[in-house]
């Protein structure tokens, strides 16, 4: 099998979590290379839901090896809390995940610092999840964070924590704010946690180079989704980590010939949490439908999504920046009662046609859609479990997608339950799906 990459499309929640879980059994490695526990991956198994932040969603399946990459930020009071709801259902975690020694670690002040960032801006907060994890990237970018190796040494930790300390002390005297982190509490629990994680902690880069070159695949597993990518997404609504296939690179240390193939997971319509550009958001009947059909409420912070119709310029923009040579298109069945069905097609600015997203926000902020309408099928999709089974007109919605995008859609996913899904067998990227 191919080392294969799986990239959100749009603005995340496209269903990242059930299409890893799927896919799983094609591969020996499933690994995850950017992010915190602010993304959350929802995977249902015999009608029982779990939500995983930091842990990769391989983790439901015998055998398979789980690595969480130097590109995350790990929490790890969130860590223990996420390992313990996993192991409750009779998963290994303690045999089955890494960990590597490069990863940064989220502290307590980093929460305290992202909640005073947000307060600051008032009503232009950027709607973060309040978990610290842009304090924690901030830290990491100005060399003063704490790694995962720090905290296998009690002489590291205390070391660290001063630094970090006398910075973020400094920063709530400058805001006339009060600091009531209990540092020497933070220290024990991180002595605690090292001494946990010791004997998972690895060097991920080399683990990941002779697993390779033994011939074992890895499922290369991203958060968030290329929208909100720090560089290529819409900034500076967008989160701290590289979430296109970049990240894939940097957070693993995997070089870019490693990577065989890229599979696109988009939405059969548009969501978003939090602030910043939706150019097909609606907000009357249609878009509450949507919310309310799909269950559209943030698996992390339980924010209600904004919703809108498909947009081809993202996926199109999405496909291009990360090499999709395939797209899982989700939650089609949430379209299944609708007489007809806009996809938009490009955008209006003022008296120009746009085809491709601009950098300025404020220019894509005013951005209206183009449509064109597609006829719904108006009946349920979800029984179907072959290609052949599905309507007609939900088949031409899913290959006019296909077309705009300029990509093939091997897997169509009809319903949260794994076996909810329909693979097109006439597709080439098929076979990444199958062992």
């Amino acid at each position: 099998m191919p080392n294969i990459a799986i990239i959100g499309g749009q603005w995340g929640d496209e269903g990242k979590g059930k299409i890893v879980d799927l896919i799983t059994p094609a591969f020996e490695i499933v690994a995850r290379f950017n992010g915190g526990h602010n993304a959350g991956h929802t995977v249902i198994r015999a009608g029982t839901k779990l939500v995983l932040h930091l842990i990769p969603s391989g983790i439901l399946h015998d055998g398979v090896l789980c690595v969480l990459g130097h590109g995350l930020v790990i929490d790890p009071a969130a860590l223990d809390a996420e390992s313990r709801e996993v192991e409750a259902l009779g998963f290994d975690v303690a045999a089955n995940l890494v960990i590597s020694d490069r990863a940064h670690v989220l502290l307590p002040h980093h929460r305290a610092l992202d909640l005073m960032s947000e307060e600051r801006k008032g009503s232009a907060r950027l709607g973060t999840t309040g978990r610290g994890i842009g304090p924690c990237y901030e830290d990491k970018a100005a060399r003063r964070g704490m790694r995962i190796s720090d905290v296998l040494l009690r002489d590291r930790i205390d070391a660290k924590l001063a630094a970090l300390r006398e910075h973020f002390e400094a920063l709530c005297r400058g805001h006339g704010v009060s600091s009531d982190i209990d540092w020497s509490k933070t220290a024990d629990d991180l002595e605690g946690f090292g001494a946990r994680i010791a004997p998972r902690v690895r060097d991920i880069a080399a683990l990941l180079h002779r697993q390779m070159t033994d011939g074992y695949a890895v499922l290369f597993e991203g958060a968030q989704a290329t929208l909100l990518d720090l560089d290529h997404g819409t900034y500076p609504f967008v989160t701290s980590s590289s979430a296109g296939v970049g990240g894939v690179v940097t957070g693993l240390g995997v070089p870019p010939s490693k990577i065989d193939g890229v599979l696109g997971i988009v939405k059969a319509y548009t969501t978003r949490v939090g602030t910043g550009p939706l150019p097909t958001e609606l907000k009357d009947e249609a878009g509450e439908g949507l919310r309310e059909r799909g269950g559209e409420y943030g698996a992390t912070t339980g924010r209600p999504r904004r919703c809108g119709w498909f947009d081809a310029v993202v996926a199109r923009y999405s496909a291009r920046l990360n090499g999709f040579e395939g797209i899982a298109l989700t939650k089609l069945d949430v379209l299944d009662t609708l007489e007809e069905i806009p996809i938009c097609v490009g955008y209006r600015y003022r008296n120009t046609r746009l085809d491709d997203i601009p950098a300025d926000v404020t220019i894509y902020e005013e951005c209206k859609p183009i449509y064109e309408n597609m006829k719904g099928w108006k009946t349920p999709t979800s029984h179907a479990r072959e290609w052949r089974e599905l309507p007609q007109e939900a088949r031409d919605y899913i290959r006019k997608i296909g077309d705009l995008v300029g990509v093939e859609v091997p897997l169509v996913s009809i319903g949260p339950d794994r076996d909810e899904s329909v693979i097109d067998e006439s597709t080439r990227t098929a076979g990444w799906l199958r062992r």
